[in-house]
C-alpha cells in the first residue's frame, strides 16, 4: 500500500487534534509546528478534511480547527481513503496474487479498525511511562 505524503501529513493532522481537548479550536500554526507540516500545505489539507467531515473549523481570535466527530468514530483507513482516493491493488507476479490480496485485505482490514482515540490513548500512555534519565 502506497501513503502519500498528503495522506501522511492528514492523518498527523487529525491524531494531533485528537490529543488536543475535545471542542476547543485548535490554531493550524501550533498543529504545523507540533507535527513538523508546512503551514501552507496544512491549510489545504484541512480544508479537504473540513470537506470530508472529519473536521470543522471556527472563525476569530479564538478559532481553529477540532474534530467534526468523536476520534473514536474516525478510522485512520477513511482517512487515506478519502485523501488518496481508493488504493489500486498491485499486479503480482503469476504465483502471488492471492498473498499479496490477502495482505492488501490484513492492511485495510486493521486500518478500518484503527480509530485515532485509540492511537492518541496508546501515544497517551507511552509519554507517561516515560522517564528522562539525566545521568552521564
Amino acid at each position: 500500500m502506497k501513503i502519500s505524503v498528503k495522506a501522511e501529513y492528514a492523518l498527523q493532522a487529525v491524531f494531533d487534534l485528537a490529543t488536543q481537548p475535545a471542542g476547543e479550536p485548535i490554531r493550524i500554526a501550533d498543529i504545523a509546528k507540533r507535527q513538523k507540516i508546512p503551514q501552507k500545505f496544512l491549510e489545504l489539507i484541512l480544508s479537504n478534511l473540513k470537506q470530508g467531515g472529519f473536521v470543522e473549523s471556527r472563525r476569530g481570535a479564538d478559532g481553529g480547527y477540532m474534530l467534526a466527530r468523536p476520534a473514536a468514530q474516525i478510522m485512520v483507513g477513511e482517512v487515506i481513503r478519502h485523501v488518496d482516493g481508493p488504493n489500486d491493488r498491485r499486479l503480482g507476479a503469476a504465483g502471488f496474487e492471492e498473498m499479496w490480496q490477502q495482505v492488501d485485505e490484513a492492511v485495510q482490514a486493521t486500518l478500518g479498525s484503527t480509530s485515532f482515540q485509540q492511537l492518541a490513548e496508546s501515544w497517551q500512555t507511552k509519554q507517561s511511562q516515560y522517564v528522562a534519565n539525566w545521568e552521564i
